[in-house]
């Protein structure tokens, strides 16, 4: 049993995650800030079921709130640490930078000195499948150049990769960075597509589909992102002794830091996606098609290898399979 805590615990990713560490016996600490970037009422009711559970504790905080995470860190030992606590969405990066520093690169930063100043014994963190940017060799791999992004999202979850490898150098300190692709499921986001989509179709309404519908997109299952999260939590970071300066690998270091690929790996057409939704619902969508909007790329896949030779999991879970589970859990939610 480990002592793990978990902020942005009330997330989407973040809350299905505590429910299979706790189902498993871990104890868990949830931070959470519970914002308005989109419906509390949702945030609450994920809140509610968790504290419906043994093993689960819920702390009220910013992590950006720099005494307040020491504090935090100050009380309690903890095991591992997984930060998923962030302000997300690419196109609200434009409209809101502010945010993204705030919560993205001040709030890790005040995690890595909580993790650092007591002894955490791995750091578990979101990055993303946006960091990137404009690269257009698919799959994706963690030893691919990211310099080149194109959002300050993405930018802010590169920092996170950098700062995370500066703290495992200089203090020893076990970090793991997660890229997640696409995440979908029961208990999603509202501001993402498939939320958005199904909204909008069941009340008659038109979906804007960007690019003309031309989007691929390596959509991976909440369920399978947790799995994957869940095998990392239990593999801190170690020193790859391979690891060669001279050709320097972006995802190991001769520090105890590792970058992973989660995505299915199976990359699909946006419009399948929508047609995959309108079985389901048992409707057709009134599609209002629209230009590339900025921050957006036009694909994504995971090479998701040296997830499954380090861990032995690779994600699998289909499209038809995933959206017909959150449309299920919308229509009794809703």
């Amino acid at each position: 049993m480990k002592k793990i805590l978990v902020t942005g615990a009330v997330g989407f990713i973040g809350s299905t995650l505590s429910h299979r560490l706790l189902d498993r016996g871990d104890s868990v600490v949830g931070l959470d800030d519970l914002n308005d970037y989109y419906d509390p009422r949702l945030k609450e009711a994920r809140l509610k079921r968790l504290q419906d559970k043994a093993g689960f504790e819920f702390v009220k905080e910013d992590i950006a709130n720099r005494d307040a995470i020491a504090d935090l860190f100050n009380g309690t030992q903890y095991d591992v640490v997984v930060n998923l606590a962030a302000q997300a969405g690419v196109r609200y990066s434009i409209e809101n930078p502010h945010a993204y520093i705030d919560a993205n690169i001040v709030g890790f930063c005040n995690i890595l000195e909580g993790c650092r100043h007591n002894s955490v014994k791995h750091l578990v963190y979101a990055s993303s499948s946006s960091v990137y940017g404009s690269n257009t060799k698919l799959p994706f791999s963690e030893s691919d150049n990211i310099d080149h992004p194109v959002s300050l999202y993405a930018a802010s979850k590169k920092a996170n990769e950098l700062m995370a490898h500066t703290y495992s150098h200089l203090y020893d300190l076990p970090t793991t960075g997660l890229r997640f692709f696409t995440v979908y499921g029961p208990w999603g986001r509202p501001d993402m597509a498939l939320f958005l989509f199904t909204k909008a179709i069941l009340a008659g309404e038109p979906i804007n589909v960007f690019n003309n519908g031309e989007m691929i997109r390596d959509f991976t299952y909440v369920d399978d992102i947790v799995e994957g999260v869940v095998r990392v939590v239990d593999q801190a970071a170690v020193a790859d002794p391979k690891w060669d300066g001279n050709n320097p690998d972006p995802a190991t270091s001769a520090a105890p830091y590792r970058v992973y690929n989660i995505g299915n790996s199976s990359p699909q057409n946006l419009m399948r996606y929508i047609e995959v939704l309108e079985e389901n619902l048992g409707k057709t969508a009134v599609k209002n098609f629209m230009p590339m909007q900025p921050g957006d790329v036009q694909a994504t896949q995971a090479d998701t290898n040296r997830l499954s030779s380090d861990t032995g999991y690779k994600p699998d879970t289909t499209i038809e399979t995933g959206i017909s589970r959150f449309v299920e859990w919308y229509r009794e939610y809703y």
